[in-house]
């Protein structure tokens, strides 16, 4: 019985994995990833501390990442990123995030992932065609609430800092043997041709208006930590 689970399990997510996406789900993406932040960041003693959010160089958000798994645990989700440029922060690049843990898991659900990459390191990685989070990249669970704002352990901690928020429920995690890639169907759906991730991130493009719900939510809440 368990193995058929696994096995509708594996089918489910590799259905949503290769659905074709469509303009209006990928600027429904980047609207979500907005709310996620500001409902984040509305719960001062439960959010991502001021400071780190202020010293990130680019903030990635997939929301309702699917997770699950009896003995081979399975995540899958379709995310949008945006970097810190000269001239604020930039056009969102989309990718996927496809990641897998050993071990007994209890059922499958979907949470909102958010990851902070914290140096030139990171964004090199995050520019690249694929990199695998625990490998090539360094991954620690994000410091959470007002206490965590005066710690510094987390500046030297790792290259991404990540976070997960279930069911309510906010708090730093991990994605173990986690890989990203460009989403290359997001992107065309919604620039209308490919545009590479080092042109979106990097300020090569200017970001359209449809981005507006994503990244002024991100600008407020960074300037404002960067005022302190």
């Amino acid at each position: 019985m368990r193995s058929l689970l696994h096995v509708a399990l594996v089918i489910c997510l590799a259905a949503a994995a290769w659905g074709a996406d469509t303009a209006t789900k990928a600027q429904a993406r980047v609207q979500t990833a907005g709310t996620i932040l500001q409902q984040i960041q509305a719960a001062p003693d439960q959010r991502i501390p001021e400071q780190v959010l202020a010293s990130a160089e680019c903030v990635a958000i997939v929301p309702s990442m699917l997770s699950g798994g009896f003995v081979l645990g399975l995540r899958y989700g379709r995310g949008v990123a945006t970097c810190r440029t000269p001239k604020g922060w930039s056009a969102p690049a989309f990718f996927v995030v496809e990641g897998g843990s050993f071990g007994p898991q209890l059922g499958g659900q979907a949470v909102d992932l958010i990851m902070l990459v914290m140096n030139h390191d990171g964004m090199a990685n995050l520019l690249s065609s694929k990199f695998k989070l625990g490998a090539q990249a360094s991954i620690a669970a994000g410091p959470v609430g007002r206490q965590a704002a005066a710690e510094t352990d987390w500046k030297m901690r790792a290259q991404v800092l990540c976070y997960s928020r279930a069911r309510g429920a906010f708090a730093g995690a991990t994605l173990e043997h986690g890989t990203i890639k460009p989403d290359k169907d997001s992107t065309r759906a919604f620039y209308g041709h490919m545009v590479r991730p080092r042109t979106s991130l990097t300020g090569e493009i200017d970001a359209p208006s449809t981005t507006y719900p994503f990244l002024e939510p991100l600008a407020t809440w960074a300037r404002a930590a960067a005022d302190r």
